[in-house]
């Protein structure tokens, strides 16, 4: 029976590179010479950045989304918190990366896929999601649907077995 895995995982080693790019740029940039501006990683799931004010933390932004997006990462594994005053008059912010599917999220593809009546099986495995049927046309009008939903979390489909 064929199946197929949907997924959200993030690459962590491309994440940490865009991260030293763009630290890079910011080391290089006439605007940003003496400023504190800083982006790291504290762990698999948050990353913070530091800022002297909300212009230049908007100027972080761009330049980190732009060095994800080099990197064929989309910015929607990533959820910016609020900018807190930090010490010194700096800002920081919390970003947290997303990953796995979360289980209301399962919930939803799973009855969009179920109300599209395409003769399919869709089981949730932790923060995956898994999908069996008889034929593998069903599994790709499942995969479509899918997609259709316009969900702001990427999703990749993996797996793909006969």
């Amino acid at each position: 029976m064929p199946t197929f895995d949907i997924v959200s995982r993030v690459q962590l080693p491309e994440v940490d590179n865009a991260i030293q790019s763009a630290m890079r740029e910011i080391n290089q940039r006439y605007d940003f010479k003496g400023s504190q501006c800083s982006i790291e990683r504290t762990d698999n799931t948050l990353l913070v950045i530091k800022a002297d004010d909300d212009y230049k933390l908007k100027q972080v932004h761009e330049l980190f989304r732009g060095h994800l997006a080099k990197r064929k990462v989309s910015s929607g594994f990533f959820e910016f918190g609020k900018a807190e005053d930090a010490t010194g008059g700096t800002l920081r912010q919390q970003v947290k990366i997303v990953s796995g599917i979360e289980r209301d999220l399962a919930q939803k593809i799973i009855k969009q896929i179920k109300n599209s009546k395409i003769k399919v099986q869709s089981s949730i495995q932790g923060d995956e999601l898994r999908v069996a049927g008889k034929k593998r046309d069903n599994l790709q009008e499942a995969i479509q649907v899918v997609k259709d939903m316009n969900i702001v979390q990427p999703l990749q489909y993996l797996n793909f077995r006969d």
